[in-house]
């Protein structure tokens, strides 16, 4: 019984919390976020540091938002989309690539984040508000599973495992007007 009454009591301070990071966004997170992004690949410990900046910004149609990615220089890797609620009560919101391709985000706790499939890849990403920081991280795994282990019973259920092919962490700082 204790044990149920500490996840019950976890698990409601995670919506409040979830529904606080909720309430705050975007409007805590407009503005022009700038930093260094290391990339690490492999099992490399020297990664390769790249420019990023993130602009959140009041998009033209009400209610949605810029969702600017710059990589290194502005011209090269420059990547204008538009974040847009889909149930912003329940924290779902979606970044438009403006593509046709719509990446899903969703508050868990007080991390933005979302996880997508492309051309063999996973990527898992996190973006946190951290007092006058963002912090930002992305994971790469690869798609199909390197081991499945376990038994298949309850005692011992079938489980799949992923290689991580490679880790990204940029902590941004608002830029001042």
């Amino acid at each position: 019984m204790k044990n149920i009454l500490l996840l019950l009591l976890g698990l409601s301070f995670s919506a409040m919390s979830q529904a606080q990071a909720s309430l705050d966004f975007p409007q805590n997170w407009l503005g022009h976020w700038e930093g260094e992004l290391s990339w690490y690949a492999g099992n490399s410990n020297s990664p390769k540091k790249v420019k990023m900046q993130l602009k959140i910004l009041p998009a033209d149609t009400l209610g949605h938002y810029t969702w600017q990615l710059i990589y290194g220089d502005q011209s090269k890797d420059n990547r204008p989309y538009i974040l847009k609620p889909v149930d912003a009560a329940k924290g779902h919101w979606v970044i438009d690539e403006r593509n046709g391709i719509a990446l899903d985000q969703f508050w868990t706790g007080p991390v933005f984040s979302g996880a997508f499939s492309v051309q063999g890849s996973t990527i898992v990403n996190n973006y946190k508000l951290e007092k006058d920081r963002l912090i930002v991280e992305f994971y790469s795994l690869l798609t199909k599973a390197v081991r499945q282990s376990g038994n298949g019973t309850q005692e011992s259920p079938l489980v799949d495992s992923y290689a991580v092919r490679s880790y990204q962490k940029a902590i941004l700082k608002r830029k001042k007007k």
